[in-house]
């Protein structure tokens, strides 16, 4: 890790906490509301983050599988995010989730009028914006937590049996 944590203290809660205390728990509150009030379907919602972590490289990013109402998404699906331009497991909404997700992560600026309107044929304008925050979030504090080396500690809840402590995502 490149942070020096104090002693005893849970690294994810004194990076996004108490280092940066006037931006921390801020971009800690935006991380949590785009799990918190997203729209988006489970499906599309996990191909767009599961590609943006595998593009950053967070090693707990992609591990978590967000829940809704005691649903995730099946245990192949992180290897058909991998594989979004051919997998059959992905509806177009899905596909183009994965999609977006790499293209915003690596070349935004080639997001042209094709890509705008066969994606604007399946999500709405208030949909597309909403992904959009949420790819910002995912790509932004990912890195974060992979350049720093948080996701090396960070520990998910069903790991602890493992003998490592407990920190939360963002």
């Amino acid at each position: 890790m490149i942070i020096d944590v104090p002693e005893g203290r849970d690294p994810i809660e004194y990076v996004w906490g108490d280092l940066v205390p006037g931006i921390g728990p801020a971009a800690s509150a935006f991380a949590l509301a785009v799990y918190t009030h997203s729209s988006l379907g489970l499906r599309e919602f996990e191909a767009a983050r599961l590609r943006i972590a595998q593009l950053n490289g967070c090693l707990f990013c992609q591990d978590w599988r967000t829940e809704r109402d005691g649903t995730r998404v099946e245990p192949e699906f992180a290897d058909a995010v991998t594989a979004w331009r051919t997998t059959e497991l992905f509806d177009d909404r899905t596909r183009l989730a994965a999609e977006y997700a790499e293209r915003y992560a690596l070349d935004h600026h080639g997001l042209d009028d094709e890509f705008w309107s066969r994606f604007l044929a399946h999500y709405t304008q208030r949909e597309a914006v909403e992904l959009t925050m949420c790819l910002g979030s995912w790509l932004g504090f990912g890195r974060l937590n992979r350049v720093f080396g948080l996701d090396a500690v960070c520990v998910l809840p069903s790991h602890l049996g493992e003998g490592r402590h407990r920190s939360g995502h963002v």
